[in-house]
């Protein structure tokens, strides 16, 4: 059987979905987890504050890590891996590989804290299991072919996700 990185040579394994489309489902199963399962969610006091928080955080993440991919001056489109021309290790790229999906979490959080829905117990793990499997990995047999020993060098120092 051929490996991932041959398959995504061969433009057999690609990407299916961009991650923001995965995040607006996630977001939308959440919305719809609170409308359609009422007895899923709860509220606490603090709730609007923690959705706030975690929103902001999720924003100034994103925010962050885009903009070392802009400074660096290469790609940060998640459908055209093949254009990226520099490694990005600065930054939060020093704690975390995926940053940007990291924030795609938080932003999920949010909405969930805010309906105070339980069903976030599903989205969020469903969410990061798609990611790594149809995007993360096939990210990251890309970067070690282009990058090689830098590449697993950074990918023995950071993790994948935090």
């Amino acid at each position: 059987m051929a490996n991932r990185s041959n398959l995504i040579a061969d433009g057999i394994m690609h990407l299916k979905v961009p991650p923001p489309v995965v995040v607006l489902i996630g977001l939308g199963l959440l919305y719809l987890g609170d409308r359609q399962l009422p007895s899923f969610s709860l509220s606490f006091p603090g709730q609007i504050s923690l959705a706030i928080v975690l929103l902001a955080s999720g924003l100034a993440i994103g925010c962050h890590a885009l903009f070392r991919f802009i400074m660096a001056k290469t790609t940060f489109n998640p459908t055209t891996p093949d254009k990226v021309n520099v490694l990005v290790t600065n930054g939060l790229y020093r704690f975390s590989r995926n940053p940007m999906y990291v924030a795609d979490v938080l932003l999920l959080l949010s909405l969930a804290a805010y309906y105070g829905t339980l069903t976030v117990a599903a989205v969020v793990p469903l969410f990061i299991w798609y990611l790594t499997e149809f995007q993360i990995k096939p990210e990251e047999d890309h970067l070690k072919s282009k990058f090689g020993k830098d590449y697993l060098s950074y990918k023995a120092r950071v993790p994948r996700w935090i």
